[in-house]
Order: structure tokens, then sequence, then C-alpha cells
């Protein structure tokens, strides 16, 4: 049973977990359960994905019940009127905040064209972030004695494929168990220490305007229970920063 936030007539919010494909794809094509699917047969209804959530990442996902409902909230993303936050724990001593502006280029999921070396063309693409805690590790990792983290708070104020993961690499604080744009070496460290297993990234609050009543709706929800175990055994280790 997935769990549900959120819930009238019009629209519904998930709490999705890490793991879990919003749809079908292809690039996962043995995959056989999805968030669509699950949530349509737990609710005895057609229901219709608003936007998306990256297959590792947990957290806030909007369905919407009906098409002309899913077309009106559809728009508030794509226009980037939708406030979406995100907490996540990254590599090194982050900044206290900051902003980041650059350009993305969305993923191509088609492996035939993967293959023939195909490109999508680079977009605009900014997120703002503010550093929540900073950690020290007693693990030796690379060539470092210890070990250093940040939990941090990201608003991406663009829509782009992977945004959060790719700009905190661009920065040089790539997400904790990011197999695709972190470091292998901090993700075994956590696997092997702290038996962590799944991207350290999740969708905590959302605020859009209700298509129906014309209210602002927000939503807040704290990480995921397996990603919570992990940022409460980090706080035992606080960064003398």
């Amino acid at each position: 049973m997935l769990d549900i936030v959120y819930q009238d007539d019009f629209i519904v919010v998930i709490n999705k977990p890490s793991g879990l494909l919003v749809h079908k794809s292809k690039m996962a094509a043995g995959v056989k359960e999805f968030a669509l699917q699950l949530l349509r047969d737990q609710l005895g209804q057609r229901v219709y994905p608003v936007h998306r959530l990256d297959r590792p990442t947990s957290g806030l996902l909007v369905f919407a019940l009906d098409e002309q409902t899913c077309s009106q909230l559809s728009a508030q993303f794509a226009s980037n009127s939708v406030k979406k936050g995100y907490q996540c724990v990254v590599r090194g001593y982050c900044q206290n905040h900051g902003e980041i502006d650059h350009p993305l280029k969305d993923p191509v999921d088609d492996r035939r064209l993967l293959r023939q070396g195909v490109t999508h063309e680079a977009k605009e693409a900014k997120s703002s972030y503010q550093t929540l805690a900073r950690f020290e590790l007693p693990w030796a990792v690379g060539r470092y004695p210890k070990a250093r983290y940040s939990l941090v708070k990201v608003w991406p104020e663009s829509g782009r494929r992977h945004q959060i993961r790719k700009h905190m690499d661009c920065i040089a604080h790539p997400i904790v168990g990011d197999t695709r744009y972190g470091q292998g070496t901090h993700n075994r460290l956590f696997r092997e220490h702290l038996d962590s297993h799944r991207l350290l990234l999740a969708a905590t609050d959302v605020c859009f305007r209700h298509p129906k009543t014309q209210r602002a709706l927000y939503l807040e929800i704290p990480v995921a229970k397996e990603m919570r175990a992990v940022v409460q055994y980090l706080r035992n280790f606080p960064a003398a920063y």
C-alpha cells in the first residue's frame, strides 16, 4: 500500500518510496511495478501523474484524478511556479547557502539514440540551497583521514531531469548514494558502515495552487525512514566547522 499524504476529489499526493518508478520506462523494461499502477489499483480508479521523481528519489509525488486537473497542475509545474523542496546528504562541507546557475541537458532515455551518440541541447537550470548540518565521520575515505558530509536543503527553480543530482555534483558536493553522478568511495563507505544502499535525496515539501479552490496547498513530510535513520546516526558526529 502506498502512503497517501493528501487526497481530495481532484488530487492525490503520495510519499513515493526510493526504488519505485513513477511509470513505465524504456530504460527499465524488466520492471513490473510502478507508482502509477499501484496507486490506480489502490484507489480503484484512474490516476494521472502530474510530474515525476527519479526512481531512487523518495518523497512527495502529485497525481491528478481527472484529465482537466492534470492539465492544470502540469501547467503549473511546467511554468516553474510550483515551489519544491528537497533534502539530501552530500559529500564535503557545503557553504551555508548559495545558488547554482548551470544549464543542463536532459538525459536520453532511448538506448538506440544513446548508442548513436544523440544528446539534448542544454537548457537553463537554477537551484538554491541551504546547509542544515555538517558531519565528520571517523573513517578514512580516499586520501583523507576522516569523511566529511553535509545535510542540505535544495529548492530547484527549474524542472530539469536529475537537476539536483547534477547541480550538487557541479559544485563538487555530489549526493551520497548517487551511482550515476556521485563518488564510489563515499557510496561504499555508507553501504559498509551505515548499511545505506539508496540515494540520499528526498522530496520533502511542495506548494502549488489548487486548480479548483485557487488556494495555496502546502504539503511537508519528513524524509523516508531509512534515510532518517542515516541522518540521525550522522548527528552523532557534528562537525566543528
